[in-house]
């Protein structure tokens, strides 16, 4: 689940010329703010590639979790159509039988919780995702910013940084 690269580094070199080149002491606020916004969109974008990996992670441990269920309750089935089929039953089917059915109840339950562990990394992937959004959104606000040099805009992308920070804050406290 790779996120999509926006490539930014121009408009970030272009709003550090435009910094040095102009008279505008806010322009140069607008450069270290774009310089802050990328570093966050990277921290953003490497967490949500973590939380992504650990997710895949999680859901083929899970499968492989509920493909040794399959088995246990394949080697049980058979083994209740052995013991139907005998005139009588062993105590040493007996007890595999219950060794089998206690087994299944602790493979299910790993076989859950990795689901779950799954479904948690999706979550908080997600999360960091939209903040790396919400981050280039910002950058590229500010680069309009300083292209017209219309400080509004920077404000613009100041409030789409903030939102970044929320879903980065937001990312980290998501179960």
């Amino acid at each position: 689940m790779e996120e999509a690269e926006v490539p930014l580094e121009n408009l970030q070199e272009h709003v550090h010329h435009s910094a040095e080149h102009s008279g505008a002491v806010w322009i140069s606020w607008v450069a270290l703010s774009t310089a802050i916004l990328a570093v966050l969109a990277a921290i953003a974008g490497l967490l949500s590639g973590k939380n992504a990996n650990e997710a895949m992670m999680n859901q083929i441990e899970a499968s492989d979790q509920w493909s040794y269920y399959q088995a246990k309750s394949i080697k049980a089935a058979v083994l209740d159509a052995k013991m139907a089929l005998a005139t009588t039953s062993s105590d040493m089917d007996k007890e595999k039988t219950a060794r089998y059915q206690e087994e299944e109840a602790q493979i299910k339950s790993e076989a859950e919780h990795k689901e779950a562990a799954a479904k948690s990394n999706f979550h908080r992937h997600e999360v960091y995702a939209r903040g790396v959004t919400m981050f280039q959104i910002a950058i590229a606000i500010a680069a309009i910013s300083a292209l017209t040099r219309k400080p509004r805009f920077w404000i613009v992308s100041l409030v789409f940084g903030g939102v970044g920070c929320i879903f980065l804050l937001l990312g980290s406290i998501a179960h």
